[in-house]
């Protein structure tokens, strides 16, 4: 078995308990595990500390993200180069032969560069140039065969090998996809943990957490329900499972045995048949119509 685990990197989450149960995995399981990590907070935070304002840009479609010109850029890889390295530590202090990775290493992440974007800024469509974030085609699935096989657990995070023209530049992409990918190039299940419980019917409520999506209908109404930062979340899920992985669940960062308990039923658990049977009835409806 194989399972690609996400950190998120909100403030509120604390790794500890997810990084213990890698060592389980690996150590007592004998089972391939990756692990991806975030660090949009501590970006921010040290964009901050320099006097920069971080910047996040709408798109016409509603999905806010980040707008990452060159010098966040600079950041950004100063950044989750020293998130990627203390939690590359922390495994090898719980026993992990863990190896740290980016997405250039290797062309673990690969695709073309994005320098312009489309936001939207007070009701109005505009171009932004300037920015440096891709968006990723390809994953060397046979990099993290080969460590997986030579017993290293790998850590790996954004930034993503950009092509930008005939040259390869390090560029901003997002962790939860970048987790998905992985996750679909390798064919494991895929725990995105992040700092609630799961993904809620009613995003306010925590007593109506949804706990397994099998059914198209089902698929329907988990979208429905994501807001904020869990549209990220299904965008994700989406992209993991058609690229190759079977299942793929969202669970809070922050319970006891994080990933274990998420293996084992706790948080929303979306299954690869809720988007199969999605797309039929989506085929259904357009040969009706036709």
């Amino acid at each position: 078995m194989t399972t690609v685990v996400k950190i998120g990197g909100a403030r509120a989450v604390d790794p500890a308990g997810a990084l213990a149960d890698v060592a389980t995995l690996t150590e007592e399981r004998d089972e391939s595990v990756a692990v991806v990590h975030g660090g949009s907070t501590a970006v921010d935070e040290t964009l901050e500390r320099l006097g920069i304002e971080p910047e996040y840009v709408e798109t016409p479609s509603g999905v806010v993200g980040r707008f990452t010109d060159a010098e966040t850029m600079e950041v950004f890889e100063m950044v989750f180069g020293h998130l990627n390295t203390q939690l590359v530590a922390g495994l090898q202090s719980q026993g992990v032969d863990a190896v740290g990775l980016n997405g250039v290493d290797g062309k673990l992440l690969y695709g073309p560069r994005k320098s312009a974007v489309r936001v939207l800024e007070d009701g109005t469509r505009k171009i932004r140039r300037g920015d440096h974030s891709g968006t990723i085609k390809q994953v060397n699935a046979d990099l993290l065969e080969t460590l997986f096989a030579d017993g290293y657990t790998p850590v790996a995070s954004p930034p993503m090998a950009g092509m930008d023209d005939d040259e390869v530049v390090p560029v901003n992409t997002d962790a939860d996809r970048s987790a998905a990918h992985i996750a679909g190039a390798v064919e494991a299940t895929l725990v995105l943990l992040t700092d609630v419980e799961g993904i809620y019917a009613d995003p306010d409520d925590p007593e109506t957490l949804i706990e397994s999506v099998e059914t198209g209908e089902e698929w329907a109404a988990l979208e429905d329900a994501a807001e904020g930062f869990m549209e990220r979340k299904v965008m994700a899920i989406e992209e993991a499972i058609e690229g190759g992985a079977e299942e793929v669940v969202v669970a809070d960062a922050n319970a006891d045995d994080p990933i274990l308990s998420a293996l084992d039923g706790g948080g929303t658990h979306v299954h690869a048949s809720a988007l199969s049977e999605a797309a039929s009835g989506h085929a259904d409806t357009t040969e009706d119509s036709q």
